[in-house]
C-alpha cells in the first residue's frame, strides 16, 4: 500500500506526488516541476535517503524542472524514469518548453529507466504499472498503483491535457482516455493539474470520453 502527498508546484499550479511506500519507506517523487521550499521542507521530513524514484509522467518543463535539484539532494541515487518517446523532451528545451515558458532553458536530465507501456516499477512492496497514453505528447504515461491512477496530464477532472504543443495528438488522446476508462474497476485519479477525481465519476461525466464525447457534439 502506498500513502500519497501532494505538493503544487510551478506557476502552472502542477501537482507534484510524494508517494510513500508503507511497508519500507521508500518513496517516489511524481513529476517534480520545481523544487519549492515546499518540496524540499515535505521531503526532508521522509528522509532523502528514502528517495528511491523520480517519475515523470511526460517531459514538459512543468513537470520536469526540478529534477536536476531533487537528485543532488539524493546524492544522484534516485533513478529517474520516463517514457522511451518522451526521453527527448529533457534535453530539448523547445519540445519541453522551457524555452518558450521560463527566464532559461532547462539543463539536460539524464534518465535512467527507459518505460514502455505494461512496465512494472517496484517501490518498496508496492508496484507501479505503466500505461502508455499519448495525446498530450507522444510519450505520455500514467502510473497505476494499488487503487490509485497518476494521470500527469492525460486525463484531468472533468477534461484533458492539451494536444497543441509538438508531438501532441487529439485522436491520441482520446484513445488515451478511453484505454484508461476501460480499466476494471474504480481507481482514484491523480491528475497533473485541478483536484483530483475518480474515474467512475470520469467515466459518467467527462465529456471526451466514450460516448459523452459524442453526446457532448450532437
Amino acid at each position: 500500500m502506498i500513502n500519497v502527498e501532494s505538493v503544487q508546484v510551478t506557476e502552472l499550479a502542477t501537482n507534484c506526488y510524494i508517494v510513500t511506500d508503507e511497508v519500507t519507506g521508500d518513496c517516489a517523487v511524481i513529476d517534480p516541476g520545481e523544487f519549492s521550499p515546499k518540496l524540499d521542507k515535505a521531503l526532508s521530513k521522509i528522509g532523502y535517503d528514502k528517495v528511491k524514484l523520480v517519475l515523470l509522467t511526460h517531459g514538459h518543463y512543468d513537470h520536469i524542472g526540478g529534477t536536476n535539484e531533487l537528485l543532488a539532494k539524493t546524492n544522484n541515487k534516485a533513478e529517474v524514469a520516463i517514457s522511451e518517446n518522451d526521453v527527448p523532451l529533457l534535453s530539448n528545451s523547445v519540445l519541453n518548453l522551457s524555452k518558450f515558458f521560463t527566464a532559461k532553458p532547462l539543463e539536460d536530465i539524464k534518465s535512467d529507466i527507459a518505460l514502455h507501456d505494461g512496465d512494472k516499477i517496484t517501490l518498496g512492496e508496492s508496484v507501479f504499472t505503466v500505461i502508455s497514453t499519448p495525446g498530450h505528447t507522444s510519450g505520455s504515461v500514467c502510473f497505476v498503483c494499488d487503487d490509485k491512477i497518476f494521470s500527469g496530464d492525460t486525463l484531468f477532472y472533468r477534461s484533458h491535457g492539451r494536444t497543441d504543443f509538438p508531438t501532441g495528438d487529439e485522436k491520441a488522446m482520446l484513445d488515451s482516455l478511453n484505454k484508461l476508462a476501460n480499466l476494471k474497476g474504480n481507481y482514484t485519479v491523480y491528475p497533473g493539474h485541478d483536484m483530483s477525481t475518480t474515474l467512475d465519476s470520469e467515466r459518467k461525466y467527462n465529456p471526451y470520453i466514450g460516448n459523452n464525447f459524442y453526446d457532448n457534439i450532437y
